[in-house]
């Protein structure tokens, strides 16, 4: 069998990791192996947190949604019972909204329950 030299494609796979890692510091940017490591964890990360992303937006619409509802002297939980109670179908992230932008809707929507 014929013998394959890989120059030209070594070369390029090295050029294709440094150039994902620009911008990262020390050896990271600049050595082929501690750079695809770093592509490897910065992979992980990635997929990790776009799944906590959501969670972190939830738990926000709920802490603006609590400061909102402390001005009337209602809690969270009791709210968001009673608007399951009521059949009233708007999310946490539509109510966070209409709590910051629109007070007096959400007055009203605070006066259904």
């Amino acid at each position: 069998m014929a013998r394959v030299k890989k120059g030209v494609n070594a070369l390029k796979t090295r050029r294709n990791i440094l150039s994902q890692v620009k911008g990262y510091r020390f050896g990271r940017s600049k050595k082929e192996k501690q750079a695809y490591e770093a592509i490897a964890h910065a992979g992980t990360y990635a997929f990790a947190h776009r799944r906590d992303k959501k969670g972190d937006f939830r738990r926000l619409w709920n802490i603006r949604l609590n400061s909102a509802l402390h001005g009337v002297d209602l809690s969270f939980s009791k709210f968001i019972g009673s608007l399951k109670k009521k059949n009233i179908g708007l999310n946490r992230k539509m109510l966070s909204e209409i709590a910051g932008d629109l007070p007096e809707t959400f007055k009203r929507i605070i006066s259904k329950i």
